[in-house]
């Protein structure tokens, strides 16, 4: 048969390269950030000026110029930036820089198109970069790893679309008839994500022309589809797409073929199947579905057979080459990355389990899990891969073994100090907020108690993320040098017979799997069916059935002004501090509750889009913070959190208190409301919408001057001091975030709690 001479495109593989380490650099750097103002609140106050003579600043002691940032620099902003950084541009390039390498040679053919792949390439970064503004602004949607509002969304799918034709269209014209165990796994993740991003993000836009949407889904289906999409973001964007990458580049850098090829196979089947049904492990003892939370721990615990199966697989891999690990830094950074595999996937299924999750949700365990997952598995992998490609494509010896080494150490300790003290502090945290005096009431009432003890904890993960960030920018030095030193290869010769056609019906005596790796069109529909079955077996009884969320009739929709104090609360990245789900525990009962003793409903969540029920609480729990404290307290708070709670960690909201609420959009959002999502406003409400938040927000501000006299003069000298240009209290922000905590949890007591199914 003839050889046939074509080129791979080392190019786009270049590209994607530069993206991994510039973006890299950036997710440590914003998980530094905010690292340090879980110790350091006062950060943003340092950088842009404040009002508090017990800070040092930068600027000139005026706190005019935090307001003008309006929150930009706050902490649950940078930690949506930071996660959304990490996942979709450092881990999503290094995939995509990965895959367009090994892809190319693993098929004995160029990339599809490279028209292509430079479209995929720009709207994949276009699509980070406005991330970064719209974060930045405050424009998100509060759903964990998927924060983004609809035209980013559409632009994630568009490019995702791009790059499985590209994909696709490689693999048909490919000059190989088996499809590598890389491939499998590619294949799978693109799938994979592609359902799990579309039916996440069905939402409704406001207008085509506003950025605001909200989510199709409501309350506990809200929560459900975001958990199964969340849980399997960790699926299928930080794992199965790596171990594809681990399938290639592990076996090449030892020069060692994989270890079993039919573990290979029960790896990848198990894997993909198991991994979509454990979402719900992350809403045990909430308002979900117990059949839920039980399905979601079974299948959990069965995920450590087959990810254990992929990490001695990849480990095995080396019998006979662990000589060379100890000369070559890539696979160094390999047998880390695949031990840290290991160890996430066996801790999370024991953090799934009932037991643990009672103590761990909700803490720093749960922080210090995922940091091994990404700080060991992803970051390794991509420094592992980085050092493998940069000396091949520019032919030439990489520039320093030993800044390599250095690296791989200071990396492995900040992987330490990022793990252990996040352990540490979230069992301390876990039993704090469980511990009870003999008389039967709570040994730490107060909240503050179990942050202060755990802020040693958080100055050494600190520590820890300097030692990572400091390991990330030797390779940046070793990788610039290296650069320098060689001589890029753009397009690489390569030659190979074409592909004869035998037919894709399965011959005689052809192995199952055989047939099924030169038949890619029946193995993507049944690795496509092999996935979607958990996500069918959990979601769909779920949505389709009212009477899975029994109707509280005291449980009324929120009033126009607590409807804009709750996107303000989204806007701010509160979620990522506070939870809004108390658990049917004695001690949350008693310290969230009290005397109302009633642990949240799935019926008290119908009107929330999206639901806002946390995975991590630095702060206490507010689904029952209306009427705790009065109204000028939550002024007061917002203003200066440390005026009202000494030692708290919470960051500054003076822009909420300057700033003019834009109603422009309010009667919109009720409208949208009443006619997509058949929420019970009248047409009286919503006519006189206006006029309901006035009344609201006028009985509000009323009963701040009458608490805080402080606050009424303060008013008084500014409305004397800019005259005409004056907003009245009634009409700033923090009157809607006000109003909306303050009906947090309201609407059931003891005495009122009636359930009925809808019929």
């Amino acid at each position: 048969m003839e050889t046939q001479k074509f080129n791979y495109d080392n190019n786009i593989v270049r590209a994607f390269l530069y993206a991994t380490i510039a973006f890299g650099l950036v997710g440590f750097l914003l998980g530094l950030t905010a690292a340090l103002m879980l110790f350091y609140p006062e950060l943003p106050e340092f950088l842009f000026g404040t009002d508090d003579t017990t800070i040092k600043s930068l600027a000139s002691g005026n706190i005019q110029g935090l307001i003008n940032t309006q929150g930009a620099m706050g902490f649950g902003r940078i930690r949506m930036l930071h996660t959304s950084a990490v996942i979709f541009a450092f881990v999503c390039n290094s995939f995509f820089c990965g895959a367009y390498y090994s892809m190319q040679r693993l098929l004995k053919t160029r990339m599809y198109s490279d028209t292509l792949s430079w479209i995929h390439f720009w709207s994949w970064q276009l699509m980070i970069v406005s991330v970064v503004i719209t974060f930045l602004m405050g424009i998100n949607t509060s759903k964990e790893y998927a924060e983004h509002e609809w035209p980013i969304d559409i632009l994630i799918a568009f490019s995702w679309i791009i790059f499985g034709i590209n994909m696709f269209g490689t693999i048909a014209k490919r000059r190989v008839r088996h499809l590598y165990v890389a491939i499998w796994f590619y294949m799978a993740t693109w799938l994979a994500v592609a359902m799990l991003h579309i039916f996440n993000n069905l939402e409704v836009p406001l207008s085509f022309t506003s950025w605001k949407s909200y989510s199709v889904y409501a309350g506990v289906k809200d929560a459900l589809v975001q958990w199964w999409y969340g849980h399997n973001a960790v699926a299928f964007v930080l794992t199965t797409p790596v171990l594809g990458l681990m399938y290639y580049f592990m076996p090449k850098a030892a020069q060692r073929p994989v270890f079993s090829y039919k573990l290979s196979i029960i790896h990848f089947w198990s894997l993909i199947f198991v991994y979509l049904w454990a979402g719900p492990h992350h809403l045990q003892y909430t308002a979900l579905p117990a059949w839920a939370q039980a399905v979601g721990t079974g299948f959990s615990i069965m995920l450590i057979a087959p990810s254990w199966g992929g990490m001695l697989n990849g480990l095995l891999t080396l019998r006979g080459a662990w000589d060379k690990v100890r000369e070559n830094p890539i696979l160094k950074f390999f047998v880390v990355a695949v031990t840290c595999y290991g160890m996430a996937t066996f801790e999370g299924p024991l953090l799934a389990t009932k037991s643990l999750n009672k103590i761990g949700h909700y803490t720093d365990w749960v922080i210090g899990h995922v940091h091994i997952g990404a700080l060991g598995w992803n970051g390794f992998m991509a420094f592992g891969i980085v050092y493998y490609l940069v000396p091949i494509m520019w032919r030439t010896s990489l520039w320093s073994k030993k800044l390599a080494n250095w690296h791989f150490w200071l990396g492995t300790l900040g992987i330490i100090f990022y793990a252990v003290p996040m352990y540490i502090s979230g069992f301390t945290q876990g039993l704090m907020w469980k511990q009870f005096n003999p008389d039967g009431t709570l040994l730490w009432k107060n909240w503050l108690d179990t942050v202060t003890a755990v802020i040693p904890y958080y100055k050494m993960r600190f520590l820890g993320g300097l030692f990572y960030l400091s390991g990330a920018i030797l390779m940046v030095v070793n990788v610039i040098k290296t650069i320098k030193a060689g001589s890029f290869q753009k397009e690489v010769p390569a030659e190979a017979p074409a592909l004869a056609n035998i037919g894709s019906s399965r011959k005689e005596g052809e192995g199952l799997h055989l047939w099924l790796e030169r038949t890619p069109t029946l193995l993507s529909v049944l690795a496509f069916i092999t996935v979607a079955i958990g996500g069918l077996v959990e979601i769909v009884p779920t949505l389709s059935l009212k009477q899975s969320v029994p109707t509280i009739t005291a449980v009324k929709p929120y009033t126009p002004l607590e409807l804009e104090g709750r996107d303000l609360y989204i806007r701010e990245g509160c979620n990522s501090c506070h939870s809004q789900m108390i658990r049917p525990f004695r001690d949350e009962v008693v310290r969230f509750e009290g005397k109302n003793g009633q642990y949240s409903k799935a019926g008290e969540f119908v009107y929330d889009r999206p639901f806002l029920w946390g995975s991590k609480r630095t702060g206490p729990d507010l689904h029952r913070e209306g009427g705790r404290n009065p109204d000028s307290w939550h002024f007061k708070h917002m203003y200066n959190p440390r005026i009202t709670s000494a030692g708290s960690i919470m960051p500054r909201f003076p822009w909420l208190i300057s700033n003019k609420l834009d109603r422009t959009q309010m009667v919109d959002k009720m409208k949208l409301m009443k006619n997509v999502f058949d929420v019970p406003y009248t047409k009286a409400q919503i006519d006189s919408a206006s006029q309901w938040a006035d009344n609201q927000s006028k009985a509000i501000v009323q009963r701040i001057y009458s608490e805080a006299t402080d606050v009424k003069d303060q008013m008084t000298k500014e409305k004397t001091a800019k005259g005409s240009a004056y907003v009245p209290l009634e009409h700033r922000e923090i009157v809607a975030m006000i109003a909306y905590l303050q009906r947090l949890g309201t609407d059931i007591k003891t005495t009122q709690v009636q359930t009925a199914s809808v019929e």
